[in-house]
């Protein structure tokens, strides 16, 4: 195998990988062998037709895509840890030549991991977030309570109205005709919650107990179902069970059945306050580091190509996805209900993968400024944690990880140490006012000259 690596743009470079023309006759005999049962050729029983006969027939290219799909992952491996770069995207792959005899030649176009210029990161003014609570939140909050501890009862004298919890058949027309997917039988919905497309829960409103309704609606333009999008729908609902929740009194017969610290309703608004407090203080706290994180970022220079963004987009969709799975509902249900697409999910999750890697960037690059270094003290309690979590013996958990994973681990403590020192070396004060022209200009110097 032979590699050229071409540095392009914006921190992108293509990579030219020959593969020997040996190996591709390899590849080729063993497409031919893996395919050669599914091939039928006049007068040959199945299976035993002679290669050369079979590219007679259906073209010497037959085989070609089986061969590259087998050469390409093993070659752009090798040319990856040959190159010497360090790969931040998927490939996008492009074959240039595949013939048999001549060597097989694709291209690879990657982004690369982009230098980082840091500017200010130690000293770093930020906001300090107040962590009062006000009695209006200690009420919101025991009105939370309350509704955990709500009853719910089942309503037979009265329509469907706003926060009901129903249980309904429907089913979905369009011009008509009832189209997949549109059907649903004993479907709990709670009305108001925007679990369906918009302006489904609002007709219910209204709707009596086992009596037809026709909710009219219009899928959304982007809806994910093509066939669907921007069409007028008619779905013919019945109502099978109205239920609505009756929150209990605050009294001492509730702080009794949810408190274990208060005995009357003072005490139990203290301890709600004291939780609210610590809430507040946890809130304030990861806030600081986010905006100490941004502030370091904004005085930076780094230059992210799309590809990573993109790669990173599409982990934050497959982790949305896994998230949807645990909760029982697979993705294609999530999007018949939402009216979302791929496409969205990855337009939405956009600001915050280029965020990830912003933050990850920088803060490697305070690891290197700062020379933060991981003991082995550091890494054994963090292997000790993690064999908790997972509940399995340390050694193990090594085992699993191996070497480039214990790798990982040790990065992401570096991280954290990073963080932990940029949070600590910041400035918190008051928010400033917004100044314009020569003030503004006089404040940053102040500022500067601060610093």
């Amino acid at each position: 195998m032979s590699l050229q690596v071409e540095k392009l743009e914006h921190n992108m470079a293509k990579l030219t990988i020959e593969v020997s023309a040996e190996d591709l006759e390899k590849a080729l005999e063993g497409a031919f062998r893996k395919n050669k049962n599914r091939i039928n050729i006049p007068g040959f029983r199945k299976g035993k037709a002679p290669r050369k006969m079979i590219e007679q027939m259906y073209g010497k290219e037959i085989f070609y895509e089986d061969a590259a799909n087998d050469l390409i992952p093993d070659a752009y491996d090798k040319a990856v840890e040959e190159c010497g770069e360090e790969i931040v995207s998927n490939p996008r792959i492009n074959v240039t030549q595949i013939e048999a005899g001549k060597p097989f030649i694709f291209t690879a176009e990657v982004a690369l991991k982009p230098e980082v210029t840091l500017g200010k990161y130690k000293g770093v003014k930020v906001e300090k977030m107040d962590t009062d609570v006000s009695d209006e939140e200690v009420n919101a909050e025991i009105d939370r309570e309350r509704e955990k501890n709500a009853r719910i009862i089942d309503i037979t004298d009265r329509a469907v109205k706003d926060g009901d919890v129903t249980v309904l058949d429907f089913e979905g027309f369009v011009d008509g005709k009832a189209f997949e997917g549109g059907k649903g039988e004993d479907y709990p919905l709670t009305i108001g919650s925007g679990a369906f497309i918009p302006g489904f829960e609002e007709a219910l409103i209204g709707a009596e107990l086992n009596q037809e309704t026709d909710v009219n609606v219009t899928f959304p333009e982007n809806y994910q179902a093509a066939e669907l999008a921007g069409k007028a729908a008619v779905f013919k609902c019945t109502v099978k069970k109205i239920q609505e929740k009756q929150l209990p009194e605050l009294d001492e017969d509730f702080v009794a059945d949810t408190s274990e610290e208060s005995d009357t309703v003072e005490e139990y608004k203290e301890e709600i306050r004291k939780k609210l407090t610590g809430r507040k203080e946890e809130e304030a706290k990861a806030a600081k580091e986010d905006a100490v994180i941004d502030a370091i970022i904004d005085d930076a220079q780094m230059d992210i190509p799309d590809a990573m963004i993109e790669t990173q987009q599409r982990q934050m969709v497959q982790e949305f996805a896994q998230r949807m799975q645990a909760q029982g509902i697979t993705m294609d249900q999530y999007m018949q209900f939402t009216g979302a697409n791929t496409n969205m999910l990855m337009e939405q999750a956009k600001p915050q993968a280029l965020k990830r890697i912003q933050s990850r960037l920088v803060m490697e690059a305070v690891v290197a400024a700062e020379k933060i270094e991981v003991s082995e003290e550091e890494f054994e309690e963090e292997m000790k944690t993690m064999s908790e979590a997972y509940q399995m013996e340390v050694d193990k958990v090594k085992e699993l990880l191996g070497e480039d994973g214990s790798k990982q681990v040790r990065e992401d403590i570096c991280i954290k140490k990073a963080v932990a020192f940029v949070v600590e070396n910041a400035k918190e004060g008051k928010a400033a006012a917004k100044k314009s022209g020569k003030k503004a200009k006089d404040a940053e110097e102040e500022t500067a000259e601060e610093s």
